[in-house]
């Protein structure tokens, strides 16, 4: 049993009601825990995390946690329980992953400085005094090593803090390394770098931070102190984007030699975009698997041990939690969906995730499908936007008819599809049909679904240039979230987004 028995003992102490399990001694083995424990949902957590946030002990887990917060941008914010334990794993899975980045990547072994692109997880405390963060773990700017100083992590302004993270990174010529959570991060700094680089350059070139930044003036003096005059790197920054941003990384950076940041799942798109744009002929490496809604970031799920693959591939790690996979045919199961385990899945086939945690969670649903040996990421669209000449996708996403009332434009159940491109205007009817077919194509139960007539043709709105990024800050403004750790949701399910890329409908 060894952690399933561990994580089942927790059961009893906070969650014990729900999975009628009145004695430890009355699992004896795997079967026996998923016949007694039904598979759960948040839902099933949301009064026992309470609990615990008011200071109720041994809930759910036997220690004290910290508290987390997911970003909410997919619907309400959800706190979680972190635990040493998860902390431990995690720290072991990045040590696994560095390993394989010295062994994959030459240029990590030679000297360097690394642009970590990184803000402070914003704080707060529950009515009994727990900590509440967006990320449990903490990043060191260390010195010498990353081109920011450490005093960049006490600016709390967003905007701010990315423009003296990309100031100091420009002074630096000798950059190896550009590092972040996610790719969407370092996607918004190279559009934030297009848009601020001449005011960035004259900075540089002065020795000083430009006064629009709203900085404590002692703050300002210290990091002030780190710069000096130099006209020479900011000729160099000038010629380098003079040339445009394709390709800019390496002109700006020549001994860059690896982009560090999770590109896979959600981040796919932003990851592609760097590739093939402002980072182009750059390595990438995307080391540990992040779930879609967020709620595991803090937890060890999946290491990549074939940083060279394109397509990515996560080994799981089963000694981090209980794995159980639920077959493509049960996901809309009503009743509790019978589960494989590791050794019963079928390699090509799509799987629900299922996990149990030491952190408190018990056979629970994650929201993420994945393909046995590579994972299931947004194809339909890729291929449907391909086909359109000049066509270039910069961001998108989808709600469900239902919660956009009479604004949804029809009575029969349909998606609505939100995409922003580039080199388009406007679709055609033609277009936005290829679309559907693309995803029945390689979906089978939305196929299946349009074949019942259970659900109408979506419908795709395309909007304005910025819309996406409007959005992203919007919904960072009403979250727990830092701008690092932000995950822009490919299903919508809160009104007020779906609302706001309504109005900035152009086609």
């Amino acid at each position: 049993m060894g952690s399933v028995s561990r994580a089942v003992w927790c059961t009893v102490v906070g969650f014990g009601v729900i999975a009628a399990l009145t004695a430890r001694a009355l699992l004896t083995d795997v079967s026996d825990f998923r016949k007694r424990h039904p598979v759960t949902t948040y839902d099933h957590y949301e009064k026992l995390v309470r609990r615990v946030a008011s200071g109720e002990e041994k809930v759910l887990v036997m220690e004290t946690p910290v508290l987390t917060m997911t970003s909410g941008s997919s619907g309400c914010s959800k706190m979680l329980l972190n635990t040493k334990e998860t902390n431990r794993d995690f720290s072991q899975g990045a040590l696994v992953c560095s390993d394989v980045m010295r062994e994959s990547f030459s240029g990590t072994a030679s000297l360097h400085t690394a642009f970590r692109l990184f803000y402070p997880s914003s704080q707060h405390r529950s009515e009994a005094g727990l900590q509440i963060v967006a990320t449990p773990f903490s990043y060191e700017l260390t010195p010498h090593v990353c081109t920011s100083p450490a005093a960049v992590l006490q600016v709390q302004n967003e905007c701010d803090a990315l423009y003296l993270h990309l100031l100091f990174a420009l002074r630096d010529r000798h950059v190896g390394i550009l590092e972040s959570r996610f790719s969407s991060a370092l996607f918004e700094a190279f559009r934030y770098l297009e848009a601020h680089g001449e005011e960035l350059v004259d900075d540089v070139e002065s020795g000083r931070i430009s006064s629009r930044l709203a900085l404590d003036p002692r703050l300002r003096v210290q990091l002030e102190k780190r710069m000096k005059p130099d006209r020479v790197r900011g000729a160099e920054i000038r010629s380098a984007i003079a040339e445009g941003f394709k390709g800019v990384a390496l002109r700006l950076w020549p001994r860059l030699h690896l982009i560090h940041t999770v590109d896979s799942g959600p981040h796919r798109i932003h990851g592609e975009s760097l590739r093939q744009h402002y980072c182009r002929d750059v390595a990438f490496y995307s080391p540990l698997y992040a779930t879609t809604e967020g709620e595991l970031y803090n937890s060890l799920i999946g290491v990549n041990l074939w940083p060279h693959l394109d397509t990515r591939r996560y080994l799981l790690c089963p000694r981090s939690m209980f794995f159980e996979f639920l077959p493509e045919k049960h996901f809309d199961a009503q009743h509790t969906p019978n589960t494989l385990l590791m050794d019963e899945v079928e390699e090509g086939k799509n799987y629900e995730l299922i996990v149990t945690t030491a952190s408190g969670l018990f056979r629970y649903r994650l929201g993420d499908v994945v393909k046995v040996v590579a994972f299931h990421n947004q194809s339909a669209l890729k291929k449907a936007v391909s086909q359109w000449p000049g066509a270039k996708l910069v961001d998108y996403c989808c709600a469900e008819s239902g919660i956009l009332g009479d604004s949804s434009g029809g009575a029969q159940p349909h998606y609505q599809v939100f995409l922003e491109l580039r080199g388009v205007r406007n679709l055609t009817e033609e277009q936005r049909y290829k679309l559907d077919v693309c995803l029945q194509a390689d979906c089978s139960v939305y196929r299946s679904f349009r074949i019942k007539g259970s659900i109408g043709p979506m419908k795709v709105q395309l909007v304005g240039e910025g819309a996406f990024h409007q959005l992203r800050n919007h919904m960072i403004s009403f979250s727990h979230t830092s701008a690092d750790t932000f995950q822009m949701q490919r299903v919508i399910r809160r009104k007020e987004y779906a609302d706001f890329l309504l109005r900035k409908t152009v086609s």
